[in-house]
């Protein structure tokens, strides 16, 4: 049986960066690779993971065994169509229901967004994207997959957004937990990230707020609610740029909530044709949602938004005040980006950004300082704006890191998704508190880990009955001696455990028993019989356990397989103790013959 003993992992994106997660991990000598996303803040081959690291070497289906997608955020799923479309790849493809339900619908409108970029278009069409879909299984949360025979799955809450998972994978007897992108504090809408005591070999996780312990998310509701307010009071327009699904519902029933508290009839529009599918596949995975979600869903849902209406492109002209969400989230493209386009240069507006913006857009320029953008070739954008950053990313900080850790008590821990200065603090900080190794490959860099060459195998209840029962194997302290061989079946990866007499009948050969056999002469001039009985009495005595097991015939006294005869010696005084046993009793035989010589020295 060929049992790995390291795990080797390569990040193929998302390496000391955030953005185009794929990490390629070989466990138990099987290839598996860990989402599959874009990077948002590049146009050209930097976009995809480094692909040429698994395409130089032929067929890309015979070197990865399966692709694990964590949750539906382009940043991990952008790339799948070009992966199974272009790449070639045909083999199996795993994400739970809500992320294959949601993943489409984001590759989709991504596709439109990349129109005017002809040459990336063509790895993006409708129909590339539905074929890619065609390839995927979805999972249950806890549900135990088995991929190849010997590869097993399980989906643990991520939190995040609607259908994240953290994936547990196991080979032989390594194992791999990885995060994807995971919260440990629950929202207005979603529950905290959980995962049992699996203690894997290796924890991947997340660092994108790696040095980061945020304030209460009460606080942060406070401080966005009473901005926005100010900035429709002075007749300002608020732009609030989010992905159409994940922070956009929690910001949408925040607004929603104080708009009906505070009675306000300033507009508030949500610019996103993929809304009302959005919020449909809320609806329909209700039980992916935090518990208030669940309980009050019957009498009102939550996501029927009653002060939020559908944005027309005509309304960015309109004047007064208004809120707007809008997409993209980073200002990267689309419709967010032409109405900051359009706001920007009035200081009465406001931009309100919410969540985490990758280097390279225009949404990290802006949170960075600068007054003066180029969004597009000799076109700059004078930014008057009022910028405020408030972070509702439902990224763990790094206090939810540590106590991820905490919970599932890896061997190991592998950062990625972060930049590399943070990544250095938090590796610090969890090897001095751990006291386990923590690396932080950058792309295209591979890390090998060692790991305990542990080799597990079945025993029937027969045999571990048998077992307890036989006293003569009993060591003390609670240990025992085990009699028995392992055997492994040609064309099965499944070590068993077998009594002596069961593997010689399965593989149908005789058995030949070693015995030993040593002769110690005492001083005794009693007749045989009495010498046998006084031996008897000796190792009755002495070895109190066996007490059932301990016999004397006219020839020998037994015990097991030993047999113990008594014969005259030289002399009358004398007597030749003749003690055998077969190689399967040797602990005890030996032990009876240290007692014979003892009671030797003794004469």
């Amino acid at each position: 049986m060929n049992i790995s003993n390291r795990i080797i992992v390569t990040p193929l994106g998302a390496g000391q960066d955030v953005g185009r997660s794929c990490i390629l991990i070989t466990i138990g000598n099987r290839n598996i690779m860990l989402d599959c996303g874009m990077h948002m803040g590049y146009q050209d081959e930097r976009k995809f993971p480094d692909f040429s690291y698994i395409t130089s070497d032929g067929n890309i289906t015979d070197i990865i065994d399966c692709v694990i997608i964590s949750h539906f955020h382009l940043d991990h799923c952008g790339a799948l169509s070009y992966l199974t479309e272009h790449l070639g790849y045909h083999g199996p493809i795993y994400m739970t229901h809500p992320t294959k339900a949601i993943a489409p619908i984001l590759l989709e409108d991504m596709r439109k967004h990349l129109v005017e970029y002809e040459e990336e278009a063509k790895y993006f069409t409708s129909s590339a994207i539905r074929d890619c879909m065609k390839k995927v299984t979805a999972v249950n949360l806890h549900e135990v997959v088995t991929v190849k025979d010997d590869i097993e799955l399980k989906a643990y809450y991520a939190g995040h957004v609607l259908g994240a998972a953290m994936f547990y994978i196991k080979v032989g007897n390594d194992s791999v937990v990885y995060t994807g992108d995971f919260s440990m504090t629950p929202d207005r809408h979603l529950g905290a990230a959980w995962i049992d005591k699996c203690r894997p070999t290796l924890l991947i996780t997340e660092s994108t707020y790696a040095t980061t312990i945020r304030d209460s998310k009460r606080c942060r509701e406070r401080d966005f609610l009473k901005n926005v307010h100010e900035c429709i009071d002075r007749g300002g327009k608020v732009l609030i740029p989010i992905f159409a699904l994940g922070r956009a519902q929690e910001l949408c029933i925040l607004i929603d909530t104080y708009w009906d508290r505070m009675g306000l009839k300033v507009p508030v529009y949500f610019a996103a044709g993929l809304t009302e599918k959005a919020n449909s596949y809320y609806k329909m995975f209700i039980t992916w949602t935090n518990q208030k979600v669940r309980q009050t869903f019957v009498q009102r849902n939550m996501f029927d938004f009653k002060h939020i209406k559908p944005f027309d492109k005509t309304y960015m002209h309109n004047p007064g005040p208004m809120v707007v969400f809008a997409t993209p989230g980073m200002l990267h493209a689309g419709l967010s980006l032409n109405i900051f386009k359009k706001w920007a240069p009035d200081e009465k507006n406001m931009l309100i950004v919410p969540g985490y913006c990758v280097s390279g857009t225009v949404g990290n320029k802006v949170l960075s300082g600068s007054k003066k953008i180029e969004a597009e070739p000799n076109k700059f954008i004078d930014v008057k704006m009022s910028v405020e950053y408030l972070s509702f990313s439902a990224h763990a900080d790094g206090k939810g890191i540590i106590q991820l850790i905490k919970n599932c008590e890896p061997q190991n821990v592998l950062l990625v998704h972060g930049e590399e200065e943070k990544m250095k603090f938090l590796r610090a900080k969890i090897m001095q508190e751990f006291n386990i190794n923590c690396y932080m490959p950058a792309n295209g860099e591979t890390v090998e880990i060692e790991t305990a060459n542990i080799h597990t195998f079945n025993m029937s209840t027969k045999l571990v009955k048998e077992i307890l029962d036989d006293q003569s194997n009993n060591l003390g302290n609670g240990k025992r001696l085990v009699h028995g061989a392992f055997l492994l079946k040609n064309g099965s990866s499944n070590l068993n455990a077998m009594s002596v007499k069961d593997t010689f009948k399965e593989l149908d050969i005789q058995r030949h028993t070693l015995r030993f056999t040593c002769t110690v002469e005492i001083k005794e001039s009693s007749t045989i019989q009495k010498t046998k009985t006084k031996l008897f009495d000796m190792l009755e005595n002495n070895l109190p356990i066996f007490k059932n097991k301990l016999t004397m015939s006219d020839g020998s006294i037994s015990l097991a397989s030993i047999l113990v005869t008594v014969e005259d010696g030289m002399d009358n005084n004398k007597k030749k103790i003749v003690i055998s046993w077969a190689n399967e009793d040797e602990p005890l035989g030996n032990h009876v013959l240290e007692m014979l010589q003892n009671m030797s020295k003794s004469d």
